[in-house]
């Protein structure tokens, strides 16, 4: 089975950091973000947030500028005081040994991508890696998983994501793959309605390896 991998929320705990980010960029460049209202935001790529908090178009000079700022200021700031979730790393190496391929699968850039595995302590086991940077539509699109696939060489038949926002569950389901939703991101079990299991967080996961369906 292949097994795709969200990053933030899911393997590192990091929503909260990027939504403080936000409303810092906003806060440097005249744009008021409340962090409430970004919170439920993270998970979706940065291109369809930045619209929403501040009307800017992603593709503008202005935007690409703001987008720019925002992730170099995450990763400067906020990124080195991080920690990834408790049985991450050890979930990861379970599921290789259970035979399983790994494909991360992020609506984060590939730079900041790299940083969070490199700050999670993951780098080292998860080579295969697609960021928004591989898709034309980011999460809640499918773009991205279906990227996730093709560098798999896999089918959705084949696959599951595991997830903690409802853009990872509907990216996954528009893309015909089933979900392992995780509440370590801070939504909702009702937020995540669709996915096939849900648990707490990757410890949790490990618990409960053999009657999920990652043992299939």
């Amino acid at each position: 089975m292949v097994v795709l991998l969200d990053v933030d929320g899911t393997l590192i705990d990091s929503n909260d950091a990027h939504a403080h980010a936000w409303v810092e960029i906003g806060r440097r460049t005249g744009h008021p973000i409340g962090f409430h209202h970004v919170r439920w935001l993270v998970g979706m790529g940065g291109d369809r947030v930045l619209p929403l908090l501040t009307g800017l178009d992603a593709e503008s000079g202005p935007g690409k500028s703001l987008l720019e700022q925002r992730g170099a200021m995450f990763r400067e700031e906020y990124l080195p005081k991080l920690k990834p979730f408790a049985g991450a790393r050890e979930l990861v190496e379970r599921l290789l040994e259970m035979g399983h391929e790994l494909v991360v699968a992020t609506s984060a850039g590939e730079e900041s991508m790299k940083a969070l595995l490199e700050q999670a302590k993951l780098e080292d086991l998860l080579p295969l890696r697609t960021s928004s940077d591989d898709a034309e539509e980011s999460k809640p699109a499918p773009d991205i998983v279906l990227a996730a696939l093709r560098r798999a060489g896999a089918s959705p038949m084949d696959a599951v994501l595991i997830g903690d926002t409802p853009y990872d569950v509907g990216a996954a389901r528009h893309a015909g793959v089933p979900v392992i939703g995780v509440l370590s991101g801070g939504w909702t079990p009702v937020s995540l309605v669709g996915a096939r299991e849900i648990y707490s967080g990757p410890r949790d996961i490990i618990g409960a390896l053999q009657q999920s369906m990652l043992s299939a």
